[in-house]
């Protein structure tokens, strides 16, 4: 059997290196790269297109979004992989419309990151099971009701309002001295329990309905 080919993109070299000693000790599988930069990972795609990236979604500059959608566009024969600290469906979904074939998060178990690549290098979309566990539990609790603006916490509101403003995701988090992440997750969860898909049905609600 041929060696899988792989590359590793992550911020943090502690994760590659350990990342790259159980691959690299495996012998269907062989790193041929890493790197910390998700632009940088774009390169090394084009010139090794490997069989499978492993792609860290928290990067900056350039993210894991990005990246994933440039490197299925310049190396197209490479199936993205994404790894996330992220447990929310919403992440996996964006991912997997950008080209992605797979998804585990940071709390995946070493034998099911290797499933996932196995999976994935023949063809098939793999979804790790912490976050098919979310996406059965949301089903089960989902609700028919009305949203509830009374189900919003005091931090969730204070966030609307500047939303309503008009401020971006980073000068909300400058404002209220939080990080970039913690608004993000807010958002998504002021969605959900309010039931609207983005951030201009939000707006509108909020029109509507009043604060």
């Amino acid at each position: 059997m041929e060696q899988i080919s792989i590359i590793l993109v992550d911020d943090h070299k502690l994760i590659r290196d350990s990342w790259s000693f159980i691959l690299n000790s495996d012998s269907r599988f062989k790193v041929v790269g890493e790197t910390s930069s998700g632009e940088e990972a774009v390169e090394i795609a084009k010139t090794l297109n490997p069989d499978i990236v492993l792609m860290d979604v928290n990067m900056t500059p350039v993210n894991g979004f990005d990246a994933t959608r440039q490197i299925t566009k310049f190396s197209p024969r490479s199936k993205v992989i994404a790894v996330s600290m992220h447990t929310m469906p919403a992440y996996a979904k964006r991912m997997m419309q950008l080209g992605a074939m797979g998804y585990v998060t940071k709390n995946s178990s070493k034998d099911e990151m290797i499933k996932a690549i196995i999976e994935v290098s023949g063809g098939r979309k793999f979804v790790c099971d912490e976050v098919k566990n979310i996406l059965a539990q949301k089903e089960l609790e989902e609700e028919d009701g009305p949203a509830d603006m009374n189900n919003l916490s005091r931090r969730e509101i204070d966030i609307i309002k500047l939303i309503k403003e008009g401020h971006s995701s980073k000068e909300i988090a400058l404002q209220l001295d939080i990080s970039l992440k913690t608004v993000e997750v807010h958002r998504y969860n002021i969605l959900k329990k309010l039931k609207l898909k983005n951030t201009a049905a939000l707006v509108n609600f909020i029109n509507v309905n009043g604060l």
